[in-house]
């Protein structure tokens, strides 16, 4: 067993998210071998919160299944994705904007699935609540009472630090208006107190920001876009065509200030009674999401079908996806996190940023 013995043994091996071989992807950094004892040192694109398990599965595999009894030990370096921010952001590895063309189509409810779905996972995770007219995160949240503990720093500016509830840090303007106070702004305001969420926020270290955006393609989504490099913005519609017109424009928006549209999430999509678990009504239509992510050649990233479960845990604080028997609608909005995880790394594979040892 030498070490271009298992170099050549790993190269074929296929990183199923980027669709290439480790040696395509030069991935392999370097293997060291003592007696029976085999330590294989990877580059992989982060995130790796899913892929990390598969990598080390199947080199551990292709080792064995070529030298049984060897004891093999895999250790991943994450690189691609990073890029110059402002220093509020530069902790954070992906910046993802969750957005709708219109309201009523359960986007907030899926933004904090989405996170509590990833922190599930074991990924770091911030969620800001940019939707200015009605901040929902920290209802969603169970955090409604919560106020945001801000400091003067060293150099007289205001910061501020976002609450934590399940593993998920959280920010909202919701936490500093009262919470029936009407947000009635005007445009220029409204860009400015996102900005302030944005810019005096600190957020440490997080694998994700995810943004949820109020619906529209009005000056907060024009103001994110311009400030902040995404690294892409995930849409959400229903089946029915009054929202894949909206769906349209937003991805339109985007496409037109250069953000990548990492795919479309179609929630209540069917309904399955208890009772008849084997049967499904497409209340709303059938198959928009797919249609017009093939129309704008962008992924499609899943289907939430409609549950009242998922409704009674965003009025009672607490992301349905966390529930034990969450079951198959559980896996449903945990299937669209590895996939929005899939497309996220597909981003972030054009960059060259140097490999950064992490643990897994």
């Amino acid at each position: 067993m030498t070490k271009s013995d298992i170099i050549s043994i790993l190269e074929p091996i296929i990183d199923t998210d980027l669709g290439q071989s480790l040696a395509a992807l030069g991935a392999i950094h370097d293997v060291e071998i003592s007696g029976n004892r085999v330590r294989v040192f990877l580059d992989a694109v982060q995130p790796l919160h899913w892929v990390a398990r598969r990598l080390d599965h199947d080199c551990k595999a292709t080792i064995l299944a070529s030298f049984p009894g060897a004891e093999i030990e895999v250790l991943v370096r994450e690189r691609g994705g990073s890029t110059r921010r402002m220093p509020a952001l530069a902790g954070i590895k992906n910046l993802i904007a969750v957005a709708s063309g219109k309201g009523g189509v359960g986007k907030s409810t899926v933004a904090a699935n989405l996170a509590a779905a990833l922190a599930q996972r074991g990924a770091s995770v911030g969620l800001l609540d940019a939707d200015i007219y009605g901040p929902s995160q920290p209802t969603m949240y169970g955090l409604s009472s919560e106020t945001m503990r801000a400091e003067k720093s060293a150099d007289g500016k205001v910061i501020g630090y976002p609450n934590e509830a399940y593993g998920v840090k959280v920010a909202s303007i919701g936490f500093v208006m009262q919470r029936d106070q009407a947000a009635i702004l005007r445009g220029p305001m409204l860009a400015g107190y996102f900005t302030m969420l944005v810019e005096q926020i600190v957020w440490g270290e997080l694998d994700f920001l995810i943004f949820d955006l109020p619906p529209g393609t009005g000056d907060i989504q024009l103001t994110l876009t311009q400030r902040i490099p995404l690294t892409g913005a995930v849409v959400v519609t229903t089946p029915q065509e009054i929202a894949l017109a909206d769906v349209r424009r937003s991805i339109q928006m985007f496409s037109k200030v250069n953000v990548d549209v990492l795919g479309i999430v179609e929630n209540m999509s069917y309904f399955t009674p208890p009772d008849m678990p084997d049967r499904k009504y497409h209340i709303f239509g059938k198959g928009g999401g797919q249609s017009v992510a093939n129309e704008f050649k962008v992924p499609f990233l899943g289907e939430i079908p409609i549950d009242v479960r998922v409704r009674e845990g965003a009025d009672e604080g607490f992301p349905f996806v966390l529930d034990p028997e969450s079951g198959a609608l559980g896996d449903a909005f945990r299937q669209v996190a590895e996939n929005i995880v899939r497309e996220t790394r597909r981003t972030n594979a054009h960059t060259t940023e140097a490999p950064v040892e992490i643990s897994i």
